[in-house]
């Protein structure tokens, strides 16, 4: 009889946790390669941070600014609190007009873990892949996108906690793209100087003027 109320007590204790095992809510895409990444990541960022990184990847159509806020509501019973929450859509509608299609949403349990990572970052990395003109089939860029935005996330909460991910993936647009910004400055700082501030120099120095 011990025996027994042991074991209905441990599997109490565990159900829980067996329940919020995956970090994958919804997968209507992802292939087992991408799965096995994302719960990767989820669970190493989980023991670094204590915060739970979910994906949501569905094909179902949704209209014109559909509320996909409220679209996560549905899966609260089966996260756990801190969370960002990840949806990928690839099929709804951005606008009637254009007949354009794919939405990305990042949903935070607070406004708190909303500070810890830039939406836009996480956003390009996720659709950057799938605008991409490659030889690549669009699931594959659906599984690309989706890993690749779901890595940034996690390398972004675990930067703002000081703590180093190891099962990341590295971004190479977010590196190419800041090298880019870096240049651009350099480019508009030699223009200012060129045109700007060398004749203002030139006159005070030599006292030249108009």
């Amino acid at each position: 009889m011990f025996k027994v109320q042991v074991r209905f007590a441990l599997l109490a204790l565990l159900l829980p946790l067996l329940l919020n095992a995956t970090h994958i809510l919804k997968d209507d895409i992802l292939n087992p390669k991408a799965e096995k990444l994302v719960e990767t990541m989820a669970d190493e960022l989980l023991s670094k941070t204590g915060i739970n990184a979910y994906v949501v990847a569905t094909n179902e159509n949704f209209p014109e600014r559909y509320n996909l806020v409220a679209y996560s509501k549905k899966y609260e019973a089966n996260v756990s609190k801190p969370y960002v929450m990840l949806i990928f859509a690839p099929n709804a509608l951005i606008t009637k007009k254009s007949g354009e299609t794919g939405r990305v949403a990042l949903i935070p349990s607070s406004q708190e873990l909303a500070s810890l990572y830039d939406k836009s970052d996480v956003m390009d990395a996720t659709i950057d892949v799938i605008a991409a003109k490659d030889k690549n089939t669009k699931e594959d860029k659906f599984n690309i996108g989706v890993v690749q935005g779901f890595s940034e996330l996690a390398d972004q909460i675990a930067d703002s906690r000081n703590v180093e991910m190891t099962t990341t993936l590295p971004n190479e647009t977010r590196y190419i793209i800041k090298g880019l910004q870096v240049i651009v400055i350099i480019g508009a700082l030699l223009v200012f100087w060129m045109f700007i501030f060398r004749p203002i120099y030139m006159r005070i120095r030599y006292g030249k003027t108009k």
